[in-house]
This record gives C-alpha cells, structure tokens and sequence, in this order.
C-alpha cells in the first residue's frame, strides 16, 4: 500500500517537555522505529506538527530587537529543514542502507480571501500561564487563547488549496524513496494580487491533518493515517460516557461533534479524504501504528455505505 502518516507534534515534543535538541531527537528515534516498520512492507510518506518548534524560533528571533521578526512561512520552512533531518537521520538508522530517504521543503497555496485571516485559530508555540501570554499579546501583537489548562499564541489556519511541489513527489515515488514533506501543513503561500501574480509566503499556519489529506489525495495514498497522543476518535471526550469509536463511516462522523482545536480537524480531514477517494483513513496513536496500518487499531473511517 502507498501510505501516508501525519505525526501529531507529541511525537517530537510531548506537553510540558523542554524544547531542546535532545528531547525531540529522542522522541523522534522513538517515531522512527514504528515508522520503519510501516515502510519495510509499504510505500511510506511522512508529513508532521510543528508548532512548538516554530514557536521556539519565533521566540529566539525575539532576542535580536534592531531585526524585524521572521514571518512564519520562513520560519515553517526552517522546521521543515530541522525536523526533515532529524526524521531522515532517524529512519536512516533503523531501514536498510539501500532505502533511500528525502525532505522536501513543500509550500502550500492558500487563498487570500480564506475566513482564517480573520480569525486565528492555529495554536503556536510553548504554553504560558493567562498572565503571560497577556503580556506577551500586549508586547508583540499577538492573538492568545486558552489551550486547555494554558494559553498559547493562536494564528490564521486558512485551508490548503494546492502543494506545489507535486509533481517532484510523484517522481520520487517512482523511484521507491521514504519521503518527508508537507512539514507542518506546509509552508503557506498565496498569489498577490495584481498583474504580475508574483508569489509570496504567507503570516499563518496551514492546519497539518487539512493538508496530510490533500497530500494523500493527490498522490493516490490507499490509507491516509493521523498519529496523535490518544488511541482514537471519541464521542462524549472527558465525560463518565466517553467511548472510543472504532470502525465508522464518513456518515458516522458528520453526524458527530468534535472539538475544533482537537480531534475536529482531523475528523475533517479523514472525512475528506475517505471521501475523495474512497479508501480508508485512521486516526489513533503512534505507538499503535502497525496495527493501524492493519485496520485492527485506532479509528478507522471508511466510506459510506
């Protein structure tokens, strides 16, 4: 099968985990053993969160007052160079020798009309008590909402239109190589408006699970997969009735409410794409990926009847 696995930014930094060098390294080799495992017997393409991390850069930036700060389509490529490396070095490892590995810095198009822009909704970067996320909201311009227990900076999340890099994946495909791309959603870009249409990145971020799908579409994927910190999609979250879905159609899930800064925009994206293709999407945890990619773990949304 040619497979598609989004990573949920706990498998490169956990809640609470210092972002350093060393944690997401180790969390990524922890990763990079099940998705090993995934690429000996299937054709595999990995897509990731990035959030904490560009997040951490945008704070580093901070440091340097006499510099205008880095937009985030620059500062989602550089994640896209970091944890490309981490991922390829990791894999590398643990594959054989003769598979060959490649990240691929992908931009993605939005539009400039898209409603996100005027609502941020994208959390990024560490989590901050409500005193200093205020604070910092105040000092540099930003959007900040509670994140469960904390409050983090939030940006737009326009929805992916195109990624522009198609046509060099396909042929990578073609000759078997393991791929890193789409890094968190993708880099975002848009066309100015004007005569000339010039290209131009973009102050958000691209929602990854919106993107891993449209990834998976346009490359033909039998199985879109979106590995997260929870064993599955549930109905009735945090309440004494919570019970984890299993097998379920598109029907199933349209029909339910889920969380917009959790589970919905992954609900979303496998509905979109099961639905465009009619294959199989899943959503469970990382650590349960063989069995996903099976169809005995996780939740696993198929088309309707």
């Amino acid at each position: 099968m040619r497979v598609v696995i989004a990573l949920g930014g706990n498998a490169l930094i956990q809640r609470g985990q210092p972002m350093s060098a060393d944690v997401q390294r180790t969390n990524v080799r922890t990763a990079a053993q099940g998705l090993a495992r995934v690429a000996k017997d299937h054709q595999l393409i990995v897509s990731h969160g990035n959030g904490p991390q560009v997040g951490l850069l945008a704070l580093q930036a901070a440091a340097y007052p006499d510099v205008e700060p880095y937009p985030l389509d620059i500062l989602g490529a550089e994640t896209q160079g970091m944890i490309g490396y981490l991922l390829e070095q990791e894999l590398g490892n643990v594959l054989p020798f003769e598979v060959p590995l490649a990240t691929i810095l992908s931009m993605v198009e939005v539009d400039p009309d898209d409603p996100a822009f005027g609502d941020p909704t994208k959390f990024v970067g560490p989590i901050y008590d409500e005193a200093t996320a205020k604070a910092l909201a105040a000092d540099k311009g930003w959007t900040v909402k509670p994140d469960g227990d904390h409050w983090r900076r939030v940006v737009p999340s326009p929805r992916p239109l195109r990624i522009f890099e198609l046509r060099p994946l396909k042929w990578l495909l073609e000759q078997n190589v393991v791929i890193i791309c789409a890094g968190g959603g993708g880099i975002p870009t848009m066309y100015a408006r004007g005569e000339n249409r010039q290209l131009v990145g973009v102050e958000a971020v691209v929602d990854k699970d919106l993107a891993g799908s449209l990834l998976a579409r346009d490359l033909e994927a039998d199985l879109y997969v979106m590995a997260t910190d929870v064993d599955g999609v549930y109905l009735d979250w945090g309440t004494p009735n919570q019970r984890r879905l299993d097998r379920v159609t598109t029907a199933d899930l349209e029909a339910g409410s889920f969380p917009a800064g959790s589970m919905g925009p992954k609900v979303d994206a496998a509905v979109e794409f099961v639905k465009a293709t009619g294959q199989r999407a899943a959503i469970g945890g990382l650590e349960d990926i063989d069995a996903i990619v099976a169809g005995t773990a996780g939740t696993n949304i198929v088309p309707a009847d």
